[in-house]
């Protein structure tokens, strides 16, 4: 598998339906091997995006280039990528069996070969028992996984999967997006996903391509993305965000509510005032009750969500809305924290972004 070699690249895609913009000037590369998804809310265009790579839509003007093939204009047929969609799209009236074959007999291989193809599959995605089974005695899972067995029949060098385990349940979804990634390592096989879910993209893909209304925001791997986004939009949509106001004091020191924190403000101007992003899991409480030592609040709601508590706050840090404190269920404190409880905040540098005020 050769990461270094641009496999894809997509060149100022533009994409319209009558006044409505879909795709605006899109540019991306994805490298020969790689797992990227295309996240965003509904919507931002990650589909449309998808299906003019595919070939089921095609662009209003730009190009697409496949392995330096331009397939731009190329029909479906001629184009080199197996797909799964949201809705299995299975073959009711036909067996598991024949489902995955479907796409080989169409091209003509022999019976022999059609038959060790669909064996070699239905074991890799674990199946074999169920060859002769109909979509309508299969679980969603499972019938997603044949899909998926079908999608690699012809041996694509691509494979698009357009929101392939949204209609899952929770337990189903995770235990099929691990599979998922590894599939790809054992085939490594260039993969482009598209998906609302940030977890979904953040546990399984090597680059994330953030979108919102037609464009790409920003483009990374997970940890890049959650660590360092580039504007409010990405820092808000990855993960949970607290928005906070401060003012630029100078090359390393930021001023909230009159704390000076030292952080790096280089490309600010001194007084400039500034849209403060912070991770629920980088506030943290203190013993201290001394003002100046840093910021307190009210406890207004806590929510159980299994490894760690999610902790709403009343304060002046957000007069319009409750600060959100994370906490995981192991982390020991002296105070017990509860409902009423009033509680002194400190605000670390860690996993803290600024932007420009007026974005």
């Amino acid at each position: 598998m050769n990461k270094e070699a641009n496999y894809l690249k997509i060149h100022q895609l533009n994409k319209s339906f009558e006044q409505f913009t879909a795709l605006e000037d899109v540019s991306i590369n994805i490298q020969k091997g790689e797992f990227v998804c295309f996240l965003g809310p509904s919507g931002c265009g990650k589909t449309t995006l998808l299906r003019c790579i595919a070939g089921l839509e095609t662009q209003s003007s730009g190009t697409i280039l496949q392995d330096n093939r331009l397939i731009s204009r190329l029909p479906t047929s001629k184009r080199d990528f197996g797909i799964v969609f949201q809705s299995y799209a299975l073959f009711p009236n036909l067996s598991c069996f024949e489902n995955i074959a479907y796409g080989l007999k169409n091209q003509r291989w022999s019976k022999y070969a059609v038959s060790t193809r669909v064996e070699e599959l239905l074991e890799l995605i674990g199946l074999s028992s169920h060859a002769k089974k109909y979509p309508s005695q299969l679980s969603g899972g499972e019938q997603q996984r044949v899909a998926l067995a079908r999608a690699l029949a012809t041996s694509p060098s691509l494979l698009l999967l357009d929101e392939p385990l949204s209609a899952l349940d929770a337990k189903v979804r995770v235990y099929l997006r691990q599979e998922l990634k590894n599939l790809h390592r054992r085939l490594g096989l260039t993969t482009i996903m598209v998906t609302h879910d940030q977890e979904e993209a953040l546990s399984i893909a090597d680059r994330i391509f953030v979108m919102k209304d037609g464009r790409i925001m920003q483009s990374g791997s997970p940890e890049e993305i959650y660590a360092n986004p580039d504007n409010p939009f990405v820092a808000n949509f990855i993960g949970m965000t607290n928005f906070l106001e401060g003012i630029v004091k100078g090359p390393m020191q930021l001023d909230i509510m009159g704390k000076i924190i030292a952080f790096d403000c280089k490309s600010f101007h001194e007084g400039e005032k500034v849209k403060v992003a912070i991770r629920p899991e980088a506030i943290e409480f203190t013993q201290s009750s001394k003002k100046e030592d840093g910021f307190s609040g009210n406890v207004v709601e806590i929510e159980f969500l299994g490894s760690f508590r999610r902790i709403h706050i009343e304060t002046s840090l957000m007069p319009n809305e409750l600060m959100i404190v994370d906490k995981p269920i192991l982390e020991k404190s002296k105070k017990k924290i509860k409902i009423g409880s009033e509680l002194n905040i400190n605000i670390s540098s860690n996993f803290l972004n600024i932007y420009k005020k007026d974005k």
